[in-house]
């Protein structure tokens, strides 16, 4: 008996949704796309491959004409679909509903033909009831998501084939250049810059140990409190600070550590009362549901699990049926949702702790598109992580338990409370007032914390902060409470003793996967179902590499990024590159063309020559030794030394001297001193001395790969043997340079 045929992504959920269809369908995978432009010259059809144009695989002065070619791992796929197609009475493309889901049906659609009526099945998450709903109420394809995709992937290539070639010519061959991922690669760099033009500074603090006297009511409760002002003047702390590490509150007194310490004895002996008590409520609402950005940030702060880990565990739970779809920048929950939240916190927690009406939240986005509803648990009843747990692995557990919380969170009461600010003043000896403060919350009802608490990028990044003050965490990200005694304006304390600390300021934290993502989402950026694969991109290119969770820029990024910022700016334009993607949001919303607007971005429009005429135009002005050179200042003697980049990696050089670079050679703690001491290593080594066991010299050398330690041969006849070189790469520890 005919049967109507549904064609899905992947295999896992072809079986989860046919186990629901029942009988009367047939349910296949695409497994992904079937189809895209050719990835090199062997895809090309032998039928174009004298075309001008068929290395790009866009027919530039043909309106842009695409050429798709079938994946060749994917023709025997398509022969399978086209032969369950054969025995089918309808045909339903159930693919994601976001943008690249309705260009997967569209391919499909262009390569299977069908002469059966053709339905777009979408839905939101894998369930019986969403399933049957959508075979119920499919609707038509929609070529507007359809276009809008397929802009962004000629838009993409045009950008990488044209811009890349240019990289090869004056950086190093096999480098690529994208529209996202060259911008994220610039915001790394960009850091790093930061960290490198850091002047570190010290500065120490003070702080006291008080207490109520006794007999006092709130006797024996000892709290902290710290100086914040010496006769008037306000105390230097780390916000003082510039990014740069200078001192930008130049009126601030700055106290150095014999200072620091000479008060101990005074302000110990100082009486003190307190000046005066403020007392603020308290109230925090919780963070909405997850959108794809929010999930991967907090997956890495509290699973360390990277973007694509993250997505891959969470692709898995979706195609399984535990949670909605998961690529999405929508904070909606749809009624039924709402309703299934509610009912969680009422039943595993309290009733009383659900606000008298579900909260609504508004998208951080201006045009929230991709799926129409945040990423939670499945169903009309949200099963519990223990039930889940059982049935999946390890890590997708972790990322359900996550998703399960973080929605039943959003839905309830407000964490509130009360916030104390006590200032205390002592006269010493020697007149000095010393002002100190001291503050605290109280927690009355911890609502939504009870299940979640939001991470933070400055706690949980493997980094250092932009300053001690940066490491300072809001109450709704810290469990500990401090209560402060009842004291009021008047009061006396007692001092119980005086501590000083010194202080360093940090420079600016590096970027994690987690701070990327979200600095990408600030700026507009890339799209939700982007961002794991620009990740994934940045370090495959080998223009990042991690250290712990830290992303750590390459040479080679701050070369390819100089090239970009000096002779193309506007294309690592983050203001131009998120105007790129509202673009995309009109041609998704009808408002634009694609053609028109492909033509302006290539060939340019009033003032602006585009993108084809910049490259042409300003490839012979672009001096390759000037952008491959990465100061690092100057020597004693006035000698400028820098890094700079060739063709098989960095190395160092003063104009006379050179001496390559390890590829893991941090860029901040690479500096002049550091640097002369590299290149004044001999070029055949430096002999440390003789192994006691062949009488051969170890000599430290700095190769390619970094400094190593190699065992010299002996004589032969002297040694008796065939005594060979033994090396020992030590290249690869953190700093480069054993």
């Amino acid at each position: 008996m005919a049967k109507a045929l549904v064609i899905v992504e992947s295999p896992a959920k072809a079986k989860t949704i046919s186990a629901y269809l029942g009988s009367d369908y047939v349910v296949e995978s695409s497994v992904g796309h079937i189809r895209d432009l050719p990835a090199n010259a062997s895809e090309v059809p032998t039928a174009y491959k004298n075309e001008p144009w068929s290395r790009m695989g866009i027919d530039i002065d043909n309106d842009f004409k695409p050429l798709y070619v079938v994946n060749s791992k994917k023709k025997d796929r398509i022969t399978a679909l086209k032969k369950a197609l054969r025995d089918a009475t309808e045909l339903y493309l159930a693919t994601d509903e976001d943008r690249e889901g309705e260009a997967i049906a569209w391919h499909l659609l262009e390569v299977l033909n069908p002469r059966v009526p053709v339905r777009r099945m979408v839905f939101h998450e894998i369930t019986r009831s969403a399933i049957e709903a959508a075979v119920a109420s499919p609707r038509e394809l929609d070529r507007r998501l359809v276009d809008a995709q397929e802009a962004r992937r000629l838009l993409d290539r045009l950008y990488g084939y044209e811009v890349s070639p240019v990289l090869w010519k004056k950086v190093m061959p096999k480098l690529s250049a994208g529209r996202v991922q060259s911008v994220a690669t610039r915001i790394v760099v960009e850091r790093e810059r930061e960290r490198m033009a850091f002047t570190s500074a010290v500065w120490w603090s003070i702080t006291g140990d008080f207490t109520p006297p006794a007999g006092a009511t709130d006797a024996g409760q000892n709290f902290p409190a710290r100086l914040v002002e010496l006769d008037g003047k306000k105390l230097v702390t780390g916000k003082s600070f510039g990014s740069d590490g200078k001192l930008e509150q130049k009126d601030a007194l700055w106290l150095d550590e014999n200072t620091a310490q000479g008060l101990v004895g005074e302000l110990t002996a100082a009486a003190y009362e307190v000046t005066s008590r403020e007392s603020k409520p308290y109230r925090r609402r919780p963070a909405p549901a997850f959108i794809t950005s929010t999930f991967q940030q907090e997956a890495a702060r509290k699973l360390g699990m990277s973007a694509a880990v993250a997505m891959r565990a969470a692709q898995s739970l979706y195609e399984q049926g535990y949670i909605s779809y998961m690529r999405t920048d929508s904070t909606t929950l749809s009624d039924s949702a709402l309703k299934a939240t509610r009912e969680a916190v009422s039943t595993h927690f309290n009733a009383a702790m659900l606000p008298d009406s579900p909260r609504v939240y508004k998208s951080k986005s201006a045009n929230a598109q991709e799926a129409h509803e945040a990423i939670r648990p499945a169903g009309e009843q949200f099963k519990h992580p223990s039930e889940v747990a059982k049935k999946v692995q390890a890590s997708e557990a972790k990322v359900y338990d996550l998703i399960w919380k973080r929605t039943l969170a959003s839905q309830m009461t407000d964490c509130v409370g009360e916030t104390v600010q006590l200032r205390l003043r002592g006269t010493t000896k020697s007149k000095q007032v010393a002002d100190f403060a001291a503050s605290g919350t109280v927690i009355t009802e911890l609502g939504f914390r009870e299940v979640y608490t939001e991470g933070s990028d400055t706690r949980d990044s493997q980094d250092t902060a932009a300053t001690e003050d940066s490491a300072k965490e809001d109450i709704a990200t810290d469990d500990t409470e401090r209560r402060l005694p009842a004291l009021q304006a008047g009061d006396s304390v007692d001092c119980l003793s005086i501590l000083p600390e010194g202080h360093e300021t940090k420079p600016p934290a590096r970027y994690t996967e987690a701070s990327l993502v979200k600095r990408l989402e600030e700026l507009g950026v890339g799209r939700p179902s982007t961002y794991a694969a620009i990740m994934g991109t940045i370090v495959d290119r080998g223009y990042v590499w991690k250290k712990g969770s830290a992303l750590v820029p390459s040479f080679t990024a701050f070369s390819v990024v100089n090239l970009l910022e000096r002779h193309f700016p506007k294309m690592v334009d983050y203001d131009f590159t998120a105007e790129m993607e509202s673009d995309l949001d009109q041609i998704a919303a009808g408002a634009e063309e694609t053609i028109p607007w492909l033509r302006r971005f290539y060939f340019g429009h009033d003032d602006d020559i585009g993108l084809k005429a910049k490259v042409s135009t300003r490839l012979a002005d672009i001096d390759a030794r000037a952008i491959n050179t990465i100061p690092l200042g100057k020597a004693t003697d006035g000698t400028e030394v820098s890094v700079r980049v060739g063709q098989y990696g960095p190395y160092l050089s003063d104009g006379e001297r050179s001496s390559s670079l390890a590829p893991d050679v941090m860029p901040d703690e690479l500096d002049v001193d550091k640097a002369l001491e590299l290149l004044a290593m001999p070029s055949n080594g430096q002999v440390l001395g003789k192994d006691p066991v062949t009488g051969g010299d170890v000599v430290a050398r700095n190769g390619r790969f970094g400094p190593y330690v190699e065992l010299t041969p002996v004589d032969d006849a002297a040694a008796g043997d065939d005594t060979k070189n033994d090396v020992v790469d030590t290249g690869d520890d953190d700093d480069g340079n054993d």
